[in-house]
């Protein structure tokens, strides 16, 4: 039984990192959130930063070093766990643990608009590029002798270069069908 969970919205503050300790592999990362702490003396809002360290196993923690980044915003669900200990010292340490249950990406932090205007701009011209080579180096004009043009264009009153509806490629012919009740 869970006793404690927690629903967590805040930004990465550094990229997750990926720790192997033994046979056990596992994902730490922190979150900070702003919170609204009332007003300065001028009127101002102020904020105050709150930060948390999660911890994340296995599939879970793997998605999330490969796919988040700074700045990125996260929503996590989490289970709090006691974590007790006795230090060098003979002193009981009490502390708590966030074990990360499931998570989904928010708004995307500047490091992962960066990485993915990046992709973008390389998709953009290897498409520009495919374009480019796949176009014919000349094009010419099939010109059909007066009085023997497409009746539908000469109708229409459409000269040969423009396409008329005829010339565009017929929708398909499945329509959407509801299932039966």
């Amino acid at each position: 039984m869970n006793s404690f969970t927690l629903t967590a919205v805040g930004n990465l503050a550094r990229n997750p990192e990926a720790v192997a300790k033994g046979d056990v592999t596992y994902t730490r990362f922190c979150l900070v959130g702003n919170d609204y702490a009332g007003k300065d003396e001028k009127g101002a809002p102020r904020e105050i930063a709150t930060s948390l360290w999660f911890v994340a196993f296995g599939p879970v923690g793997e998605r999330l070093v490969r796919h988040a980044r700074k700045g990125d915003q996260l929503i996590i669900e989490a289970q709090v766990r006691a974590n007790n200990w006795t230090d060098k010292q003979g002193e009981k340490q009490y502390d708590h643990d966030f074990i990360v249950q499931g998570f989904r990406f928010g708004a995307p932090g500047r490091a992962k608009r960066d990485e993915l205007n990046g992709r973008a701009d390389l998709e953009g011209k290897a498409e520009a590029e495919s374009k480019l080579s796949n176009e014919p180096k000349t094009k010419e004009k099939k010109l059909a002798p007066e009085g023997e043009a497409d009746s539908a264009t000469a109708a229409a009153g459409k000269s040969d270069s423009a396409p008329s509806e005829k010339q565009i490629a017929p929708r398909s012919g499945r329509r959407a069908v509801a299932p039966p009740p």
